[in-house]
This record gives structure tokens, C-alpha cells and sequence, in this order.
């Protein structure tokens, strides 16, 4: 084994044992190749990484030396994961989607394999053996910030959920895109978005447990008011997206969706951040270059934006140039400012 290789190993070793105390051992130790990334949000922590295949355990004394009063949720985006805890819990497996929660404190024995990549894309076996990974993301949180008594989490420990629906499924976007714009985001907003994720968690949890009526008034707002922006999101196309249909959506009157939205999203209201998030997808599908050859109209109205005067006007007060321009800059690699 080259000592660059193992360095790679024990500096990634090393990166994961800072957050959660555990031995970590790979069979691809002598040509490791991995990638971590740490967003600190305030007490919370996100973390995502994308490693080969490796097992990760916690004896009962390594338990007893940890720090009491952390959880860590993992959601797993690519491979597979089984999870044996003690003689009185069966071995769980995950699969890409799921969810499953750890205490920090209790010993476990986790074993991640990464899924071979298809033939078709990588005919080359050397390849295909370098391009295999296990894909996740991880939230490490204070127990004491959960709304929820420990005792009560004990029931959902170390089990597999799935993240395809539901707040189970807000959660698994809400963590995805948290990531995604890690590089963006400023410091002022790190404990805001940690809150949030602590907040969809809870939302999360208390469904599992049939504890809903237990979470804080506040908690059931915030997180009502991420599902909200997420039903947005997925329905921007939809030139008929308003108010009203959003407050039915969610089963609330429309004057109790604009309060959400005026203690929550900074006194924006909620068709102004409707026709942002329009506005911004428009603008990002305008400098894609696979789809150049789709006519602008055609971007503002698949956006929700079907009338092509309303969308130039919009689009030029809030970028400063018009959609076509826009377009023509970003496409030729200039910038628009």
C-alpha cells in the first residue's frame, strides 16, 4: 500500500471521526478515493460524503466513552447499507431513499457497499470499479433541540424509512438542496437553516410516532411553511399556481397562508415568491445549453410564465436585460452581471 493512499484513508477516516466516534475499515484502503464536505449550521451539521464501500462500528466501550446527547440521521442517496445494533435488534438494510437515525452514544455496526456502476456507461472494469460509490447525506443534531422526548425516539432507532413521500420526502429534498447550495449560502443564514432542518426532523419524527399534536406551534409553522415552498416548487409550471390552490393544497385558508408568509419568509408575500422562483428557474434554464434550442417563450411558459410580454417585462426588471440577451450571453460564456 503507497503511502499517499493510505494517508487519503486515515485523513478521511479522521474527518468522519470528528463528528461521529466510530472505527472505520475498507477494503479499497490501499486506493482510497472519497469526498466529505462539512456544513456547520449553527449546533447542526451537515455532512456529505461519497466513499467506496467500508464498515463503520462503535463497541459497547467506545459507546460509553462517547458524548451523550447527539443524533445522526443519514440519508442514503446511492448504494446500500445494513446495520446490525445488538442481539435484540434485527440487521436493517437501506436502500437508496432511505432515512435511518443512530444515537451518538449507542454502539453500532454499519456496512456500506457501493453499487457497481452499469456496463453500458463503463465498458472499461477498471473503470467501473473506480466509479462505484456510496452516496449520502448525514445531520448531526443536539438531542435537546428535538421537541420530542428521547425516550419516545427509542422506538425508531436504527430502522429503515423510506424518503419517497410525505415529510419523510421534504425532509430527503430539503437536506438534497441544502447541499447543493452549500457553497452559496452566507453565515447569517446557517442558523436559520439549521433550525429549519431540526424543525423538518421533528415533523418527520413525530409523524412516525403519531406525536404530532406534541411538537411546538412554532415547529408545525416552519415546517408547514418548507412544504409549502416545496409544493411551490414542483408546481411552478402551473400557470393556474396561486393562493388559493396552495391553501387548499394544504388544507389551511388562504389570510392563515399569507400570516405563514409574512412571519416566515421575510414579509414576502406568497404570489411575490412564486413569481421569483419562476423568474429564477427561467433564468437558469435560459443558460443551458441543452436546451438552446428551445424558443424562449416556450422556457417562460413551461416556468408558468405563458404570456411572452409579461415574461420580458418581468424578467428584464429583475435581471436588468432582456431573456434573449440573457440567454445569448450565457451561452456564449459571458456573464450578464
Amino acid at each position: 500500500m503507497n503511502a499517499t493512499a493510505r494517508e487519503r484513508f486515515d485523513h478521511w477516516r479522521e474527518l468522519i471521526g470528528r463528528t461521529r466516534a466510530s472505527e472505520v475499515a475498507s477494503a479499497h484502503a490501499d486506493d482510497f478515493r472519497a469526498e466529505t464536505r462539512h456544513l456547520e449550521l449553527g449546533p447542526v451539521t451537515l455532512l456529505r460524503t461519497s466513499f467506496p464501500s467500508a464498515r463503520f462500528w462503535r463497541t459497547e466501550r467506545m459507546a460509553r466513552r462517547s458524548d451523550a446527547g447527539v443524533h445522526h440521521l443519514t440519508l442514503l442517496l446511492d448504494g446500500d447499507m445494513a446495520l446490525s445494533r445488538d442481539t435484540r435488534h434485527p440487521t436493517e438494510a437501506f436502500a437508496p431513499g432511505d432515512l435511518h437515525l443512530l444515537d451518538g452514544s449507542d454502539p453500532f455496526d454499519l456496512r456500506a457497499f457501493a453499487t457497481p456502476s452499469s456496463p453500458a456507461t463503463s465498458p472499461d472494469r477498471a473503470e467501473r470499479r473506480a466509479e462505484r460509490r456510496v452516496e449520502a447525506v448525514g445531520v448531526d443534531f443536539p438531542t435537546a433541540l428535538l421537541p420530542i422526548p428521547p425516550q419516545r425516539l427509542r422506538t425508531v432507532l436504527g430502522r429503515g424509512f423510506s424518503g419517497r413521500e410525505g415529510t419523510s420526502a421534504l425532509l430527503a429534498d430539503f437536506l438534497v438542496g441544502l447541499d447543493r447550495q452549500a457553497a452559496l449560502l452566507g453565515p447569517a443564514e446557517a442558523p436559520r437553516l439549521g433550525t429549519v432542518v431540526v424543525d423538518l426532523i421533528a415533523a418527520w419524527l413525530a409523524r412516525e410516532l403519531d406525536a404530532e399534536t406534541a411538537l411546538p406551534d412554532d415547529t408545525r409553522r416552519r415546517a408547514l411553511v418548507e412544504n409549502v415552498h416545496a409544493f411551490i416548487r414542483r408546481n411552478l409550471h402551473d400557470p393556474e399556481l396561486t393562493p388559493a390552490s396552495i391553501a387548499a393544497a394544504h388544507h389551511i385558508s388562504v389570510s392563515y397562508l399569507h400570516r405563514l408568509f409574512t412571519q416566515h419568509s421575510e414579509g414576502e408575500t406568497v404570489a411575490a415568491w412564486i413569481r421569483r422562483r419562476r423568474l429564477e428557474r427561467a433564468h437558469r434554464d435560459l443558460a443551458d445549453p441543452a436546451l438552446r434550442t428551445l424558443p424562449v417563450h416556450a422556457v417562460a411558459a413551461r416556468c408558468g410564465i405563458p404570456s411572452p410580454s409579461d415574461f420580458s417585462r418581468a424578467f428584464r426588471t429583475a435581471y436588468g436585460l432582456p431573456p434573449g440577451e440573457h440567454r445569448r450571453l450565457a451561452l456564449a460564456g459571458g456573464t450578464d452581471g
